[in-house]
């Protein structure tokens, strides 16, 4: 649904109705009804007003979503709000990914980096370490802004371009940052789809997942297996993986789950016995769920 409180405001500021606008802003009464039921316009549309006003086009209307997790995500990513929902979502999930993954940084230096762009470092901190938070931090507002778009290839792909551009593997010709892996790999002792094979299966995993009519947390789990289980990418499939599942949380309006750094050890499980008992991943994800419906109460979003 779309708000258009702000130019409700802004002709009652200038002593218009909404029907003024056909006349002096040359807005079809089609248009005006469309305002008036919260849809959708076109972009020539909101351009044409924000150059009769003199706004921008956020000053005019602005997308709302029914999952209100997400609209508060939104809202405070938006205004910049230090210490709620955001402030803390992008400090816990950045810093328990990438700890994961074996990041050196502490939770307060994760804090410091997303709060003012500092490290306050006193021993020798990887400069990959730094930046791979800093880009963490982009890739949540990513998932963010796409929350409610289909997943495809590209928001996937678009992830970890953003979360490897800059770091050391960056400058690897054969490293591929945000393109699928050139070179074979091997996980805790376990081979991946071979390079040949991963766009093949990737467009049949996307294509399994998004025919779903409903989707539950069990399906986005299950999803995350099978990613890491392909590991698409030459790194970062663990970190790419765990943001899909936020993104695809947020679009099926279903509490997101973290995973803490402190759990990864039943996480690895999880993954390591998903053919044979999917139960052990599943309820390390309802974990990491419990622990961020917390923070919802904490912030009297949920109950």
């Amino acid at each position: 649904m779309i708000s258009y409180v702000g130019l409700l405001e802004i002709l009652k500021k200038n002593g218009l109705k909404k029907s003024d606008l056909t006349a002096k802003a040359g807005i079809s009464s089609r248009t005006i009804a469309k305002i008036s039921k919260g849809e959708k316009i076109a972009d020539n549309v909101i351009n044409r007003l924000c150059n009769f006003f003199g706004c921008k086009s956020e000053d005019i209307c602005r997308e709302i979503s029914d999952n209100p997790v997400l609209q508060v995500l939104r809202d405070e990513k938006s205004a910049k709000l230090s210490g709620g929902l955001y402030h803390e979502t992008q400090i816990r999930l950045t810093y328990n990914s990438n700890r994961i993954e074996g990041s050196h940084l502490s939770e307060d230096q994760t804090r410091l980096i997303f709060e003012t762009n500092t490290i306050g470092a006193e021993e020798g901190v990887p400069v990959d370490d730094v930046i791979e938070t800093a880009n963490h931090f982009r890739a949540v507002d990513y998932v963010i802004d796409c929350a409610e778009q289909p997943l495809t290839e590209d928001i996937i792909k678009t992830l970890h371009k953003i979360l490897k551009t800059g770091t050391k593997d960056s400058y690897l010709a054969w490293f591929n940052v945000g393109e699928y892996k050139k070179r074979a790999n091997v996980v805790g002792g376990i081979e991946t789809v071979a390079p040949s094979k991963v766009a093949e299966k990737m467009n049949e995993l996307l294509q399994n997942y998004n025919s779903k009519t409903e989707i539950k947390i069990e399906d986005i789990v299950e999803f995350h297996y099978n990613f890491e289980r392909i590991h698409p990418f030459q790194d970062g499939n663990g970190r790419v993986g765990r943001l899909i599942c936020f993104k695809e949380c947020l679009r099926y309006n279903i509490i997101p789950f973290i995973i803490e750094d402190r759990k990864k050890m039943f996480y690895y499980r999880g993954l390591r016995e998903w053919e044979n008992e999917r139960v052990y991943l599943i309820d390390t994800c309802l974990d990491g769920q419990d622990a961020y419906k917390a923070l919802l109460r904490y912030f009297g979003i949920v109950e």
